[in-house]
């Protein structure tokens, strides 16, 4: 791809004199300089090819998405660049041309890019193109956070009618069946009591389930205050492992649980995130069946607390990933779907939030992220971080027979 300059000083090179052609070079060569310096301060990438699809160029922001080293670059086929571009599509119209692009290496993003060819108004063939690049993920992520408050606003006013037009007429059921039980105890006929008194209990048996998800439904949409006070996460992780300690051990699945003890004291809701913990150790649990692996850690970065559950299940599709957090979705024939809706609800109250990663065959990782400052909304700071002065590793060896405990002191 020539510049049409270079073509004009080229046909005109041999009538300038030795200095002035001194002058032109470098010039030229000042004013590229300069050019590349501006592309690479920009956070949008610019990649320019011949009409091949050739790259003649590319800045710093292009190198950062596609994980592209510019000396490898200059000179390939853009194709082997930037795998899952199918350049002849996109260039054969001639016109400038809009897409999507989702890159997962070296880390997930959304990009928006423009192909535009490179030709003079009066040419019928391009010169060259230049791809115009847009990180857009960042606006992808508001949107979609945007959309769930929208089905969360939706779902809290309908949980209010469901609460009103459900729960009053079980309590009223409720209420019949026992008057039934009771004139039932007067009849005569034993066969035909023990025969009714079954149905009597198939009938409250299906009421406490509509009642149990009534509440459920009620517990994950429902706005809740969180009762705030320092607690240390390394105790409220254990003592959860140890309350599910029974399911765990009739499943015999081992369990590794690595505290830290450098982790601060957390202004936190006690009651509100056992029910998180007990929600996703269930979950997981559930997930392996029986002779698995649970691995519970928690670590700690200069902003976040973390808590990652990670079980050796057989995983979920990539396009299940993306409906866990959906209300009723589940991949258990008894489950609610609303047990990880409940979990996210309630770390995002404390200024958190709940990432779930997954692969089929490979198991599933849930890891809570907390702020080490309180970052949710109010008048009165929160309490102030306490420490740990020792630190535990519970690794569950054979959890059916014995939980090992070795105490390590804090370096």
């Amino acid at each position: 791809m020539k510049s049409r300059f270079i073509d004009k000083f080229i046909d005109h090179v041999d009538r300038v004199g030795p200095e002035e052609l001194q002058g032109h070079v470098l010039r030229i060569v000042q004013e590229m300089g300069f050019l590349e310096k501006v592309f690479d301060a920009l956070r949008e990438g610019v990649i320019v090819t011949d009409e091949e699809g050739l790259i003649h160029y590319l800045n710093l922001a292009a190198c950062e998405f596609f994980g592209i080293d510019r000396r490898d670059a200059i000179g390939q086929p853009i194709g082997s660049q930037v795998k899952g571009l199918d350049w002849d599509q996109l260039t054969e119209s001639g016109r400038v041309v809009n897409r999507d692009l989702e890159v997962f290496y070296p880390e997930n993003r959304y990009i928006n890019f423009y192909v535009a060819p490179l030709k003079d108004d009066d040419e019928a063939a391009a010169e060259g193109f230049v791809l115009l690049l847009r990180d857009t993920t960042q606006s992808r992520q508001l949107r979609e956070e945007e959309l769930e408050s929208e089905k969360m606003n939706a779902l809290t006013m309908l949980a209010a009618g469901v609460a009103h037009e459900i729960g009053n007429p079980l309590n009223s059921l409720n209420i019949h069946l026992q008057l039934v039980q009771r004139k039932l105890k007067k009849v005569d006929d034993q066969a035909l009591r023990e025969e009714v008194d079954e149905l009597l209990e198939v009938a409250r048996g299906e009421i406490q389930r509509l009642d149990f998800i009534v509440e459920k439904f009620l517990s994950a949409v429902r706005p809740t205050q969180p009762r705030i006070e320092s607690v240390d996460l390394n105790d409220l992780v254990q003592n959860a492992v140890k309350f599910m300690a029974a399911e765990i051990q009739d499943r015999g699945i081992n369990v590794k649980l690595k505290l830290n003890p450098d982790v601060p004291n957390l202004p936190l809701d006690k009651d509100q995130m056992k029910q998180a913990l007990y929600n996703l150790i269930r979950n997981a649990c559930q997930a392996i069946g029986s002779d698995g692996e649970l691995e519970i850690d928690v670590d700690k970065d200069d902003f976040n607390v973390s808590i990652r559950i990670a079980d050796s299940g057989p995983g979920i599709t990539a396009e299940e990933v993306g409906k866990v957090f959906e209300p009723y979705f589940t991949t258990k024939k008894a489950g609610s779907g609303l047990g990880l809706l409940i979990v996210r609800r309630i770390v995002r109250e404390h200024g958190g939030e709940v990432e779930f990663n997954s692969e089929e065959g490979k198991g599933a990782t849930v890891t809570i992220f907390l702020p080490r400052i309180d970052k949710r909304m109010r008048l009165l700071p929160g309490p102030g971080d306490g420490s740990v002065e020792e630190g535990e590793v519970i690794e569950v060896e054979s959890i059916g027979e014995k939980i090992v405990e070795e105490k390590k002191s804090k370096k």
